[in-house]
């Protein structure tokens, strides 16, 4: 018998000032101590621990799954893909519809920066249940692959190089765009440090034709009339970190002729695409993730 999910906590259920907190600990300003500490007068207000606090903000990754591994209509495998200039290989995920009519097109899923996480091959999956290939690469390749706990992949992150990083996800975008069953047309999503790959692989990757970052660092300004892909950008209305990049980025992405599209969403954090933790927005997320559907049905089929 099936049950229904316990009602999920919601970022209003946090004080503001524990999301930025959580926020810097996400993103490597933060260790767990210093969040800890920083936090604990915020968790004694509401009547919890700071480890408390933190375990409540942290994935839930069974909770958030959509598509599960073993559902019929999609078949993954795993491949390496080539990589000389990066880190000599990365290993990535394809998902792809089990029974496809015809070439498909092709998405490269970029994911944050806790490497190939079972979020971000959910988000894989879902693409391929609606007829795309995806390939999602997992920048921990050179360090073991995804560890499988969060804390210990932002770790073994930051020692990555990310000079050989962005080399990666370039020879990942040629493979995806060349992929065997694709109909060679590329499209890409990333969120967070995935966001920032793909306004980066941009302005590298003559074969992309549309790329959505969700709430991602900007393409380097001098780089921007090298982009001819079609980019639509996603920004939550709360996340200054990234937000205070977009004035210039959208000067320089109109001063270059660029086509694109930015959304903004109200009331909204950083991460609230991710399903699988309190930030999760589900009306914003539905909205962009509708919007993201229709710019790579629009520009990668026919």
């Amino acid at each position: 018998m099936n049950h229904p999910k316990p009602a999920r906590l919601t970022a209003a259920d946090f004080h503001p000032e524990v999301l930025k907190l959580f926020d810097q600990y996400v993103h490597g300003a933060l260790d767990r101590r210093g969040f800890l500490d920083k936090s604990s007068r915020y968790a004694a207000i509401s009547g919890t621990t700071a480890v408390g606090l933190l375990a409540a903000l942290s994935p839930d990754f069974a909770y958030g799954q959509k598509v599960p591994p073993n559902d019929a209509r999609i078949k993954t495998e795993r491949v390496d893909i080539p990589s000389t200039a990066g880190h000599g290989k990365i290993n990535a995920l394809v998902a792809r519809p089990a029974r496809a009519s015809g070439a498909l097109p092709v998405v490269l899923v970029i994911h944050e920066n806790r490497g190939l996480n079972p979020h971000i091959e959910d988000i894989a999956r879902r693409l391929a249940t609606d007829n795309f290939i995806a390939v999602a690469p997992d920048l921990l390749t050179s360090v073991g692959g995804y560890p499988g706990n969060e804390d210990k992949a932002r770790e073994v992150f930051a020692k990555i190089d990310q000079a050989k990083a962005r080399e990666d996800f370039v020879a990942a975008a040629a493979y995806t765009s060349k992929i065997s069953g694709g109909n060679g047309k590329l499209g890409a999503v990333g969120f967070c440090y995935g966001g920032g790959i793909v306004n980066y692989i941009a302005t590298r990757s003559p074969e992309l034709i549309a790329g959505v970052p969700f709430y991602g660092a900007a393409a380097p300004l001098a780089d921007a009339p090298k982009i001819k892909a079609e980019l639509m950008l996603v920004f939550a209305e709360d996340d200054e970190r990234i937000n205070v990049q977009w004035p210039p980025y959208e000067a320089a992405l109109k001063a270059a002729g660029v086509k694109h599209s930015a959304f903004i969403y109200a009331g909204a954090q950083h991460g609230f695409n991710n399903d699988t933790t309190p930030r999760y927005d589900e009306k914003s997320a539905g909205q962009a993730w509708g919007r993201t559907l229709a710019l790579f049905n629009r520009t990668l089929r026919g």
